[in-house]
């Protein structure tokens, strides 16, 4: 598995690897990356069955984890920083615990080391499921048909960039759908077992909006991570580097 990358700037400083959310792309990271270049040399990557990496069946973090550490071996990156968003985030968490060797400091943004059952039916995988692409003449229209079924604009927004132009000049999902509707009930849960534990700086960035990581969540969070530093940005939801870009970029290069 080759993921796909790509340099956001900062050659010669700190490496930072950063690693997106479900159904996300690095292309939600290319600003927030730009700007974490004046502190790091940031790489973003595409994991597998999402944005431009390839498709494989298996889609666990066992498999993730082992494409992250073949990418880096690829890159001779030894060490870097991880920096990783919800589903993103579990993954860096068990990098982390399991090779605390390769990771320099962790990031973690808005997800916590715990179940999430409720994500186990995500509405917006059925309506992209169910979405016909056939005539479909562009993103702006497959928001529309989806509005029936996803009421939040912004996710919509989110949704339809998973698309693209084929050969054909029809429209395809880039994401591996049919693979990620089946993963998703492993995908929620715990990547961490109870002895898992990194003792290197973390800095785990929530939205206070978000939802994703309530108090008492902190406690699970310290008992993996004790040398870890938790700040809450109470004006933004489950994507601070969107909606917060400049606070967050500003708290992730604090701790670099």
């Amino acid at each position: 598995m080759r993921l796909f990358h790509r340099d956001l700037g900062g050659t010669g400083r700190p490496p930072l690897v950063i690693v997106h959310g479900f159904l996300g792309s690095l292309r939600n990271w290319q600003t927030a990356g730009a700007g974490l270049a004046a502190h790091f040399h940031v790489w973003a990557l595409d994991l597998r069955n999402h944005g431009r990496s390839p498709h494989a069946p298996e889609m666990t973090y066992a498999a993730m984890l082992a494409d992250v550490l073949a990418w880096m071996d690829a890159q001779g990156l030894a060490q870097a920083a991880l920096l990783g968003h919800s589903m993103g985030g579990k993954l860096a968490m068990r990098l982390a615990c399991r090779h605390p060797e390769r990771v320099d400091r962790l990031f973690v943004v808005d997800i916590a080391p715990k179940e999430y059952p409720g994500l186990a039916q995500r509405t917006e995988l059925a309506a992209m499921n169910e979405l016909r692409l056939d005539g479909l003449h562009s993103r702006a229209e497959a928001e529309l048909r989806l509005e029936a079924r996803v009421d939040d604009r912004a996710m919509r927004k989110f949704l339809v960039t998973n698309l693209e132009r084929g050969t054909d000049d029809g429209w395809r999902w880039t994401v591996n759908l049919p693979v990620l509707t089946a993963a998703l009930p492993d995908l929620v849960k715990n990547p961490l077992d109870p002895a898992d534990r990194f003792d290197g700086p973390v800095h785990f960035i929530l939205g206070g909006r978000s939802g994703f990581v309530q108090a008492g969540d902190h406690a699970a969070i310290r008992r993996h991570f004790p040398s870890v530093r938790i700040t809450v940005m109470p004006d933004s939801g489950h994507n601070p580097h969107l909606e917060a870009r400049e606070e967050f970029v500003r708290l992730v290069m604090q701790g670099g």
